[in-house]
C-alpha cells in the first residue's frame, strides 16, 4: 500500500459519527452517580445560602421594630425555588432508556 493509498481523516478530533460510542455500564453509572451527587450538593449549597439569607433579612426585620413581617415575600418566594431545587435533587430520576425511545419516535412524527 502506497501512500497515495491510505485514507487520511481530515478532522481527526471531530468523531465520526457514523461509529456508535459504546459506553461500558459502569461509565455510565459512573457519571450518572456523579451528577447526582452535584445535584444533592449544589441544593446544600442553596440551602444553606437560604437559611443565611432569610436569617439576615428576619434580623433586620426584627431590629427595625416593623409591625408587618416583610421577610415573609422573600421566604416563600425563594423557598419555592428551593423545593423545587430539592426535587430535582432527591426525587426526580433520570430519564429511562424507554421514555428516551418514547420521546425520540414522538419527534420523529413531527
Amino acid at each position: 500500500m502506497t501512500a497515495n493509498q491510505i485514507p487520511v481523516d481530515p478532522h481527526p478530533d471531530v468523531p465520526d459519527p457514523t461509529v456508535d460510542r459504546v459506553v461500558a455500564p459502569q461509565e455510565d453509572l459512573r457519571g450518572r452517580a456523579l451528577g447526582r451527587l452535584k445535584k444533592k450538593a449544589d441544593f446544600r449549597i442553596h440551602l444553606l445560602i437560604y437559611v443565611l439569607v432569610n436569617a439576615m433579612l428576619v434580623l433586620i426585620w426584627a431590629m427595625t421594630g416593623a409591625a408587618f413581617f416583610w421577610p415573609a415575600f422573600v421566604l416563600a418566594g425563594w423557598g419555592i425555588g428551593l423545593v423545587a431545587n430539592a426535587v430535582d435533587a432527591y426525587v426526580v430520576d433520570e430519564p429511562t432508556e424507554q421514555q428516551i425511545e418514547s420521546e425520540m419516535e414522538r419527534l420523529r412524527r413531527r
